[in-house]
């Protein structure tokens, strides 16, 4: 059984979905795949991982890295589940490429080569996005492409994280606009 709760952040209303293991999904309201895997059968009822991750929101929308992990319930294949994994572990105000995502998991396989754009399905399709900060993610060239939250809102997060954004620039065309 999952559950749902809702979140007003200051960047636009946010969904809350979660079962008994963890945080299963979090979506901006009306964002590209918004709720796309949330059970057909799910109650709307506050439960204490729904506590954990308005705190850690309310601390992370006031401008200050959270010290503290929400419980995660990664529910995607296991590739996606690996992607989503080494998103959580981009430093907050960092970002990395996709590339670097795909060289990371490539380098645990033991493989030469890994997609940058199987990895950035991958990192597009994070069903738990701001706390696992898919936003930190942008094109080798310095692109802010690929969020499902907007570039709007990628922007809004990265320069409140305090992200260097001097090097980035926003695509004329692609599939984040």
């Amino acid at each position: 059984m999952q559950y749902i709760s809702h979140y007003q952040s200051p960047f636009g209303n946010i969904l809350l979905a979660a079962d008994t293991v963890g945080l299963t999904g979090l979506w901006f309201e009306g964002q590209k795949y918004f709720a796309l895997h949330l059970d057909k059968e799910h109650e709307e009822r506050e439960i204490p991982v729904f506590d954990q991750a308005k705190q850690w929101l309310d601390i992370y929308f006031s401008g200050k890295e959270p010290d503290f992990m929400v419980p995660l319930h990664f529910t995607g294949t296991d590739f996606q589940n690996e992607v989503w994994k080494i998103l959580c572990r981009i430093p907050y105000g960092k970002t990395m490429t996709y590339g670097d995502i795909a060289r990371q998991i490539a380098a645990k396989k033991g493989s030469a080569h890994m997609s940058a754009q199987a990895a950035g399905g991958a990192v597009g399709h994070n069903k738990i996005s701001v706390i696992v900060p898919c936003h930190r993610v942008v094109g080798s060239n310095g692109s802010l492409t690929g969020y499902a939250g907007g570039i709007d809102k990628k922007i809004q997060l990265l320069t409140l994280e305090g992200a260097d954004m001097k090097s980035f620039f926003i695509p004329k065309k692609g599939t984040a606009l």
